[in-house]
This record gives C-alpha cells, structure tokens and sequence, in this order.
C-alpha cells in the first residue's frame, strides 16, 4: 500500500516523521488491461547521472496505465476496424522531400541490421531504411507477426500511437506518468527492482552491442508481453523490450516542469535536441531489446531518448494511460 510522510511538529522545537497509508486504489476503476497507479509527488529525473535527465519537482493525479505495451494482436484489430495505414504503410510525400524519386519515397521503415563478421562498425550503421518495412512485416518483406502476435506492436510512429489510442478511447502517457510508474514506488533507486543492473529481469541484450547477443534471456528481438518479472506496481516490460512513446516533446532536462502538477511538455516550439538542432522530437523512455551495458543502457526509469515523431523502427512501441481514474481522485 503507498504510504503518505507527514511531518509533525513536537514541542521546544522537536519534530517525528509519521508515515500515514495512503487510500487504496481500486483496480476496478482502470480499464481492463490497466493497472491503477497512485500518483503523488516526485522527483521526475536523476541527479548525477546525464545533463538531459537534470531533475525537478513534479506532482501528479492517480491515473491507469496499461500493464502492458500494446501488442500486434491488438493493433491488428484496430486496424481492421478503421482501415488505418500506418505512416510506414504510406508512401512519403512528395512536398516535403522533392530531391527523393518515386521510388525513394515508396513506404518502408527503419530496421536493425547487426554488421556482419568483420564488417566496419560505425556508430547507427546497424540502421537501414527498409522498403516495405511496416508492422506486419517489422523486418521488412520476408517478416511475419504469424508467431508475434502477442509480442509489441513496433514500426509505428508517434501518429499511429495516438490514432490508436483515440480509437481505445485512451492516451499516450506524459512523459512524468510513464516515468513515475515505472519506479514501481520505489524511491531514488536506478532500476525498476533496486540499485544493482540484473540481467533476466528485462528484455536487453546480452554481450557487446552490436557485435554478439548471446540471448540468455530466451530472445534476440521482442519478447511476448509480461514475460518478464512486473515492477512493484503490477506493470510489465517497463525496462526494455521496445522503448515506448510518450506525449512530451523533448528538451534536455525538466526545468520547465518544475512545480507542476501533470505537466507535460506540449508545445513543440520548445524541443531541442542539441545532437540534431533545429528538429522537434518526442521523448521515448524505457530502452529495448538492443540496450546493453556497452551501448543505449538507458533502461533506467529516469533514462529518456529524442525520436523524430514521424520515425517508426523496429525497436520502438507503446502503450496506454487512462484518464478515467482521475476523475475519482
């Protein structure tokens, strides 16, 4: 049960912290697939550790969260009842990128691809943009989700989230929501289970990115759903897997939330990513299956990353917060 610190002040200048339990959240108020998560104040952000993750005070209203991300089974149905194509489904437009051929604008997507033995290794050249690359085939043409369909739903872009999520009647969680509930209630911890990196407890990789995955942890890509150990609040695969989308642009650090209660980041005149100046991105959190303790590692709750909001790869999903609880708090 969450627990609320009070101060009490005692006589000649004396003062206890009492620790009061705070109102249980009732499960049936969520969603079916939510779990409900308390809210309260926090800390969004690490001291000590990357200039973009510099903290700052925040407060936030009881909400639901899914306890999964979104998976291909269900995009599957969503799609069949509207018809939607994702962004990776649609060829570019010819407007904003004339100097691209027909055929370089057809649709397609980003897809990892490990060098070979003895291959050069720069930095991101284990991207490629693949012709034909979409959510029903997230490695490209040859690729199924026959055998995936409990695994994330991936190659969908910030737009295809929300489409989703306005036709579940739902939301892409805030970046402080997201972050918040994967703590699990846990306080000042690195990880979702504590202080010390566990290898098991998460879908990573294992060995030297991007050379050798040695897939002790049963997958060499996405995993099914809730295969891995829930955090203290009942959610799965918050810590790898697929990183996940959230409502916020990015900036590095919180200032501009500081004090706030729900803040998100909403205006996309304020991104800024200094590695790529000028291009408004959103905030993804969590890591993924390619995060190692050599590359990425940024499978900390705190941990965030800048994507193009129009980029979908096959590293990248989501899942759904609901408002509803809210309306009770």
């Amino acid at each position: 049960m969450a627990a609320l610190l009070v101060l009490l002040t005692l006589g000649q200048g004396l003062a206890i912290m009492v620790v009061r339990p705070m109102p249980a959240l009732a499960a049936e108020m969520c969603p079916a697939g939510m779990v409900p998560i308390p809210g309260g104040r926090y800390r969004i952000g690490a001291a000590g550790r990357l200039p973009e993750e510099a903290e700052a005070p925040v407060r936030l209203r009881p909400f639901c969260l899914g306890q999964t991300e979104v998976t291909n089974r269900q995009f599957a149905a969503f799609a069949a009842a509207t018809g939607y194509r994702t962004q990776a489904e649609r060829p570019l437009p010819a407007e904003p990128f004339p100097e691209l051929s027909a055929a370089e604008r057809r649709p397609g997507s980003v897809v990892f691809h490990p060098p070979a033995p003895g291959e050069p290794v720069q930095e991101l050249s284990w991207w490629r943009w693949v012709p034909g690359a979409d959510w029903r085939h997230p490695e490209g043409p040859g690729s199924t989700i026959e055998e995936r369909l409990d695994h994330p739903v991936v190659q969908v872009s910030l737009e295809d989230a929300e489409a989703y999520a306005a036709w579940a009647g739902a939301a892409l969680p805030s970046e402080a929501q997201w972050e918040f509930a994967a703590r699990g209630g846990l306080k000042d911890r690195a990880f979702s289970w504590g202080d010390t990196w566990k290898p098991g407890q998460a879908n990573t990789w294992q060995g030297e990115f991007p050379l050798s995955n040695t897939g002790e942890d049963g997958y060499l890509g996405t995993a099914p759903v809730g295969r891995f150990p829930a955090n203290g609040y009942g959610l799965h695969d918050m810590t790898g897997n697929v990183w996940e989308w959230t409502a916020d642009w990015y900036r590095p650090g919180h200032e501009r939330l500081a004090g706030q209660e729900d803040p998100r980041l909403a205006d996309p005149s304020a991104s800024s990513d200094p590695r790529d100046p000028g291009v408004a991105k959103h905030v993804i959190k969590g890591g993924s299956f390619l995060c190692a303790p050599n590359f990425c590692s940024r499978y900390r709750p705190a941990a965030r990353e800048a994507e193009s909001p129009d980029t979908g790869t096959s590293h990248i999903g989501f899942r759904l917060v609901s408002p509803s609880l809210t309306t009770h708090g």
